[in-house]
């Protein structure tokens, strides 16, 4: 038999939520590094819990990651930026 879908909405008992994030945490943490394993890719996982702690997960150096989403990211602006000019020249 399956379990009870839930509905996904703030768990308001602060304890509750808390053991929640714990344990979603874990399972999320485990699903990034499966992936990464089984994929062969770079993961980074960043999570920021109520009290503003980081939480992060790396399968690679999480400084190179960073950089390459910088960099990627940068070149989706500059195209951005580009194909808008071409659209409104």
């Amino acid at each position: 038999m399956g379990r009870k879908k839930i509905k996904i909405q703030k768990i308001q008992d602060e304890r509750n939520r808390q053991v929640t994030f714990l344990k979603r945490k874990q399972g999320l943490m485990k699903k990034a590094y499966e992936l990464s394993v089984l994929c062969d890719c770079e993961i980074a996982l960043l999570i920021f819990n109520t009290n503003g702690k980081l939480v992060q997960y790396a399968s690679t150096d999480i400084d190179q990651i960073l950089m390459k989403y910088t960099e990627v990211n940068m070149d989706n602006i500059k195209t951005i930026y580009n194909n808008l000019t071409y659209i409104i020249v």
